[in-house]
Formats: structure tokens, C-alpha cells, sequence
């Protein structure tokens, strides 16, 4: 108390009071994990950590040997069981994008699994009687195995985490800073989205050359249990000189930088890829808007941002849209954190304190409700049916207020979804709770290997599971068929996480690390 006033502080919570720490803002875009984050990728080398019961083994070369590869085949999780000084990852205020990158790349790969076998594209209540009646097609319930709405999450966050740091340059003025953290993701951008799926590719390239691919394509194009969708089984040349000319071909073309068409550059080595030059295009777009708007007043940037992201949306250009997005969303949310920085004042007293506490409370209370309501609705739009949605009960209406201009019309409201549900989980600490939750982070760790690796493992391993699963249970009746799918789900889902668990440690980790060393090794030395 001082000459009759009192220093008083906006109630924060400890977490919250973090977010204004210099340090921790500067690095809220690596926090993400995206593109230029290296830290939170393991060492997987043999260390002098791993428990005395393990080290003993070192007293024979070939049981080193065995218990060194044993152990560098365990999924990182086991691993950490054993290492003494592991210690659990820190949460950061926004680890929780992670984790929903996480859910999103595990649900694009049960979507890439289901839809060989069912139906996954129309929305509960479409058809006649008896048609698509199943509670698995409900809203919400779809989400679980639609892969569309799923990428348009990643558009979102990419554009969020890739748009973070540069954001809080340009409102701290730091210009130098604001260069150098762009160039650098400008170089590094095309070496860690290309360098992991030129590697993913080769190494389908030599499964085929082993056979790996030939003893599962029969099942591959067996219509009698591949009841919906047969996806293209990568083919196998008659030489490796044949193989390897047409793979570096079609790497070339992977970069698909100066064509905007559907699945444009998509490679038949995997199919699933598609995304990835989309996403390097709209990354560097993004950057070309981050670097024209930067020096802009705060108010004419976002003015600025959301014409050019009408501008792309009147175009029809979804993903890019997605991007900006992100990019709106990101510069909101620092405005948000510096309006609630904690600053000294000097308010008198008044006894009307206690009713202005109970007013501010209770506004919490309805804010909190209102992001969660967006939150649910959000969902709901996420879970539009790809197909057949303007029949569908619960679309019918909705689908006539698409415009005529928007070209991939199933991803309307997907597209609003995703934004509207990460501008709702960035104001509710309910919603980022799940997504905070360690087996969530935890794919949120390997999401991009997830993405990559797991359609080759269906076709390696899972079409060698499935044909086993359905001779077990029979595929005659629906009942018969969908045990003998679930059966084999038991086999193929924690293949394709341990096999993505291993790409993550030895491929994509160090790919960003060789980003940054590359990166280091051509820049000219700081005077």
C-alpha cells in the first residue's frame, strides 16, 4: 500500500504469466514441432544412460552388438523406460496444436485403411431406407476415420506455427531478427518436407526390388475383400537401372511448384502424398505475405491479410486460405497475450471490488461456455460427408449456402471447421486438455512420419495381415467381414505407429538437423 493506493495485477495464472517471458514467445514457433523445430527429437544413439542391467551386456562384443540393436528397435516409449535421466517433455502453451496435429495424422491413416473396405465418404441418413444407417457415420463419430477434414487441420496449423515467431518480430520491431528467421525458413523449408519423403519413396523403391510389394499383389487388387477402394500398388520395373531412373523422375516432379491443380505432383510410389508440395507451395506464399505485410501497422496488416485471404477464397483456393488462416489466427492470439501482459497500477479502493469479481467471474463462465459451444460446432462442420452431403439430412440446407465459386465444394465447411476449432481450443484451456494428454503429444511427436510411412506399411505388412485376419474369421457375412477388418486393425495399427516411431528417430529427426547444418554451412559468417 502506497499513499493510499495499491499495486494491483491482473489475476494470471503462473502458466499464463509464462506466455510474456521473452524467451518463450521467441520460441512459441518452435514449440510446434513444424518445420524449424530440432529439439525435441531424440538422440538415437547408444548412450551411457540405459539402466546398469542393460550395460552389462557390453562384457561380450556380439551380445553388445544384439542389445544395442534390440534396443534401437524398441519404440521410443519402452526406450525411455530404461534411460535413468529421462524426463517427461514440457508443455508449452501451445503443445496442444501438436497433440491435434497428432490425432489428425492418426485418423488420416485410419481413414486410408478403412476406405479399401467400406463406404466412408456419405454421411449417416443418405439414400433410401436402410442406407447408411450405421452410427459410425454420424457427425462427430466420423471424424474418427475422415481424412479430408484432417488436412485441412494441418493447412491450419502449419500456417499458425510457421507464422508465430515472424509475427512477434514484426510487432517487437526486430527487423534483423524478423530477415534472418525468414530467409531461414525459406531455405530450410523444401529440405525438410522433400528430404524425408525423398528418403520414404526410396525406400519403397527398394521393397519393390526385394519382392516385399510382388507377394502382396494379388490381395492388392482383390475386389472379393478390397470391397471399396483398390489403391494403386506401386509397380515393379523389370531392372533396378529402370526402378531407380523412373523413381528419380518421379521425384522431380514431386515438386510441384508451378501447378494449383487436385493431387497435382502426387507420386504413385505413395500415393498418400499429395500434400506435400501443396504444403511447400502454400508455405512459400505465406512467407512472400509474412515479408510484404511485415512492416505494416497492426491493424492495416490484419486489414491487409484478410483481403488477400479473401481474394484466395473468392479463387476457390482452399488450402492456401487455410494458410492465411493460420497466419490471422496467430497474430490475433499475440494481441490477446499482450493485452492480458501484466502491468503496475495504481486503482483505488472501492467497495464495489467484490461485485466487480463476481462480474469478471462470471463473464469467464460464459466466455468459457461460448468456446466450447464453438468448439462443438466446429466439429460438427469438420464432419461434412464428403460425397452426396447436399442429400444428406443435416447438410441439405447448408450445402445450398456453398457459393457457386468454390470449386471442391465437400470441403466447405471442412475448411470452416478447422479454422473455427483451433481459434476455439486457442481460447479454452477444456478444449487444449485432451490434446495436452502424453499418448496425444506423443503422436503429435510423429505425426509427419505417420503421414509418411504408413502407406507403405499397409501395403507391405497390412496386406499381408488382413488376407490372415478375414481366413480367421471368415468374410461371407458383414459380421464375418468387419471382425476379420477389426482383427487385423489389432496387428496394423501398432505396426504402422512402432514403424513410424523408427522413421521419426532415424529419418525425419535428422533430416532437421541436416536442414540446419546445410543452412549453416552456406550462409555467409555473421561479421
Amino acid at each position: 500500500m502506497m499513499n493510499g493506493h495499491m499495486d494491483r495485477r491482473p489475476s494470471l495464472s503462473e502458466e499464463e504469466l509464462s506466455l510474456f517471458d521473452e524467451k518463450t514467445l521467441s520460441d512459441l514457433e518452435n514449440d510446434l514441432r513444424d518445420a524449424e523445430t530440432e529439439r525435441r527429437f531424440p538422440s538415437w544413439q547408444w548412450t551411457d544412460t540405459i539402466k546398469p542391467h542393460i550395460r552389462t551386456f557390453r562384457a561380450s562384443s556380439w551380445r553388445a552388438i544384439l542389445c544395442r540393436s534390440t534396443f534401437a528397435l524398441l519404440p521410443s516409449f519402452i526406450q525411455n523406460r530404461f534411460r535413468t535421466e529421462h524426463k517427461p517433455d514440457k508443455l508449452f502453451p501451445t503443445s496442444y496444436l501438436d497433440g491435434m496435429r497428432g490425432l489428425a495424422a492418426l485418423f488420416v491413416f485410419f481413414c486410408h485403411y478403412s476406405y479399401s473396405c467400406f463406404v466412408i465418404t456419405e454421411g449417416y441418413g443418405h439414400g433410401g431406407p436402410g442406407e447408411n444407417n450405421n452410427i459410425l457415420q454420424l457427425p462427430f463419430i466420423r471424424l474418427f476415420y475422415s481424412g479430408p477434414p484432417m488436412v485441412c487441420l494441418f493447412f491450419v496449423i502449419s500456417g499458425y506455427a510457421l507464422s508465430l515467431k515472424p509475427l512477434k518480430q514484426m510487432r517487437s520491431h526486430q527487423w534483423d531478427a524478423l530477415n534472418t528467421t525468414l530467409t531461414s525458413s525459406i531455405f530450410r523449408r523444401g529440405i525438410r518436407l522433400f528430404l524425408p519423403t525423398t528418403i520414404s519413396t526410396f525406400m519403397v523403391v527398394l521393397l519393390l526390388r526385394m519382392g516385399f510389394y510382388e507377394s502382396t499383389r494379388a490381395f492388392a487388387s482383390n475386389k472379393q475383400l478390397l470391397r471399396n477402394i483398390v489403391e494403386y500398388h506401386p509397380e515393379r520395373l523389370p531392372t533396378f537401372t529402370a526402378q531407380f531412373n523412373d523413381w528419380i523422375w518421379r521425384v522431380y516432379e514431386f515438386v510441384h511448384v508451378w501447378g494449383w491443380e487436385s493431387f497435382g505432383g502426387s507420386t504413385g510410389y505413395d500415393v498418400h502424398l499429395w500434400t506435400i508440395p501443396v504444403e511447400f507451395r502454400c508455405s512459400m506464399v505465406l512467407f512472400l505475405v509474412l515479408s510484404g505485410l511485415a512492416r505494416l501497422r497492426v491493424w492495416i496488416r490484419l486489414t491487409s491479410l484478410f483481403f488477400i485471404a479473401w481474394f484466395t477464397y473468392r479463387n476457390g483456393r482452399w488450402e492456401m486460405l487455410l494458410f492465411l488462416a493460420g497466419m490471422f489466427l496467430a497474430e490475433l492470439d499475440l494481441i490477446r497475450l499482450a493485452s492480458r501482459r501484466p502491468t503496475l497500477t495504481n486503482t483505488p479502493l472501492h467497495s464495489s471490488c467484490s461485485n466487480c469479481k463476481e462480474s469478471n467471474s462470471q463473464r469467464k463462465k460464459i466466455m468459457k461456455g461460448f468456446w466450447i459451444a464453438l468448439g462443438i460446432v466446429a466439429l460438427y462442420l469438420m464432419s461434412q460427408p464428403d460425397d452426396h452431403f447436399s442429400s444428406t439430412p443435416g447438410w441439405i440446407t447448408l450445402s445450398t449456402l456453398i457459393p457457386t465459386f468454390f470449386t471442391d465444394k465437400y470441403r466447405y465447411y471442412q475448411c470452416l471447421g478447422s479454422i473455427l476449432l483451433v481459434l476455439a481450443t486457442n481460447h479454452s484451456k477444456f478444449l487444449q486438455k485432451p490434446f495436452n494428454h502424453p499418448i496425444i503429444q506423443y503422436l503429435g511427436k510423429i505425426s509427419y512420419a505417420l503421414y509418411l510411412v504408413h502407406g507403405p506399411v499397409l501395403h507391405v505388412i497390412g496386406y499381408r495381415i488382413e488376407p490372415w485376419a478375414w481366413g480367421v474369421t471368415g468374410s461371407e457375412s458383414r459380421g464375418e467381414y468387419v471382425r476379420g477388418f477389426l482383427l487385423g486393425a489389432v496387428f496394423i495399427v501398432p505396426t504402422t505407429v512402432w514403424v513410424a516411431d523408427l522413421f521419426w528417430r532415424w529419418v525425419d529427426g535428422p533430416t532437421v538437423r541436416f536442414a540446419r547444418w546445410v543452412e549453416g554451412r552456406c550462409n555467409v559468417p555473421a561479421e
